[in-house]
């Protein structure tokens, strides 16, 4: 008879069903982005990125939670990714605004593209070392919902693609930089959605779900620009109180 541990050695190898099926409509809704910006539907590409970083969220989170974590599924779960938060964000802004700029447009699409794989990367090589509360650089779903709401709100107000050229080619650039840097962001990882919670909490939700009913492209476009943005706004202020508690120390010395 096995060890339970050569079970649970023999389980982490093997497949399971039900996160992967999460993962593969996360890539399905990506393969989808991809068909429909080529088409020139660019509210419906923007709209199923959304939809695969719901997909994403919810597939590790379900893995944890019936104790169904397999090696597969997160090599799976990052190929997915690329897929979704890569290749699909950096065509849907290069077939809306950047096809004009010709090399430039395609060089500032791609810079995203490469930043997603590095982040991807890298997060797969420091899973288990790292701070769970914390992304090392822009996680690439923010990234991803970065460019998607940036697109969204354009297609949504009628705003012609080639004239916010040179917005969407610093959205891109600016995204990809900030994928592959080392600025830290709250990953709130240590949120518990089995324990028990405020009813406030309960209220601020749906308020939450209200607010993105009212218009959710510049809600969500707004939200996720707050994110990106927040990072480097907390890293400079990290930086100035830790200059300032240094020099309180000289000046104490």
């Amino acid at each position: 008879m096995a060890e339970p541990e050569q079970i649970h050695k023999q389980r982490s190898k093997g497949v399971y069903l039900l996160p992967n099926l999460f993962t593969t409509a996360g890539l399905f809704a990506g393969f989808y982005a991809i068909i429909a910006a080529v088409d020139g539907n660019f509210a419906n590409a923007s709209i199923a990125i959304f939809v695969a970083m719901i997909m994403d969220g919810l597939d590790g989170r379900v893995a944890r939670m019936t104790n169904s974590e397999s090696d597969f599924g997160a090599e799976y779960d990052s190929m997915a990714d690329m897929v979704s938060f890569g290749i699909a964000p950096a065509l849907v802004i290069h077939q809306w605004a950047l096809t004009s700029w010709g090399k430039i447009g395609w060089l500032g699409a791609f810079v995203f593209a490469a930043a997603a794989a590095l982040r991807l990367a890298r997060f797969n090589t420091q899973v288990g070392s790292a701070d769970k509360r914390y992304f090392q650089g822009l996680a690439s779903p923010a990234a991803a919902a970065l460019i998607a709401g940036f697109v969204w709100l354009g297609a949504d107000l009628g705003w012609e693609g080639t004239d916010k050229r040179l917005f969407a080619i610093i959205v891109s650039v600016g995204a990809g930089v900030l994928m592959v840097s080392n600025v830290r962001y709250h990953s709130f990882k240590d949120i518990d959605l089995r324990g028990k919670v405020p009813f406030i909490v309960l209220v601020a939700v749906m308020v939450a779900f209200a607010v993105i009913y009212l218009h959710p492209p510049i809600v969500l476009f707004t939200g996720f620009f707050i994110y990106a943005v927040s990072g480097p706004v907390m890293s400079l202020l990290q930086m100035r109180k830790s200059d300032k508690q240094n020099g309180d120390a000289d000046k104490a010395a």
